[in-house]
């Protein structure tokens, strides 16, 4: 296949994971008494309402990104750092589920290249790089979240305070890797990704390998 129609494959499996990372995270924060995600038409399948250009176009160039955020209201949640880590940690639990059924098939294919078989690869990588980078506890992240809830109310207000340096702290070390060639993300990110696709696709992994080089190169 040639890199266009790699390309071509990988879009649609893009913007399913993300807008079922997002949905995720709206469904959960209704469920928990927040309705602001449907008030707002975002508690839907449409990638379109989730969509963020630059949070995609991170995939095709470094391998991972992100949509648009659900907006979230806490104070309509009974208990709102709790609740916060509940809606927070949904989103990557439901790219962990979807690398997993996709994994499960990928596995019972017959060991060739098939379009099919590219889009089960991609499933993989993308849902895994989706929940890895989104579970760094730095703000807006998701991990920021789920470590506020982990932990005492006043270290969570600590945090808070701290969030203001978040986005500028990941897009610092992205211009980093990029311009100094740190591999900062490599290491944090990359080694994860690739352990963690690994467990999931076994004797499959080489192949998936093929499909991303392929994918990512020149």
């Amino acid at each position: 296949m040639t890199k266009t129609q790699l390309m071509v494959l990988m879009t649609p499996v893009i913007l399913f994971s993300l807008t079922v990372h997002e949905y995720s995270h709206g469904k959960m924060a209704f469920l928990l008494g927040d309705n602001t995600a449907e008030r707002l038409g975002r508690l839907s399948f449409n990638p379109i309402r989730h969509l963020d250009i630059t949070g995609v176009l991170f995939f095709y160039f470094v391998g991972f990104g992100w949509a648009k955020p659900v907006p979230v209201d806490w104070k309509n949640f009974q208990n709102p750092q709790r609740d916060m880590m509940y809606v927070a940690i949904a989103g990557p639990l439901s790219n962990i589920a979807m690398a997993v059924v996709c994994s499960f098939f990928i596995r019972l294919m017959v060991p060739e290249f098939s379009y099919l078989f590219v889009i089960l690869a991609y499933g993989i990588w993308i849902n895994v790089a989706l929940a890895i980078f989104n579970m760094l506890p730095v703000f807006p992240l998701d991990g920021s979240s789920v470590l506020k809830g982990m932990v005492p109310a006043n270290v969570a207000d600590r945090l808070t305070s701290l969030d203001k340096f978040g986005a500028i702290l990941i897009l610092g070390v992205f211009l980093m890797d990029q311009f100094a060639n740190t591999g900062i993300i490599a290491t944090v990110l990359m080694y994860p990704i690739n352990y963690s696709v690994m467990f999931l696709s076994q004797e499959r992994f080489p192949m998936i390998i093929e499909v991303l080089k392929a994918s990512f190169a020149g």
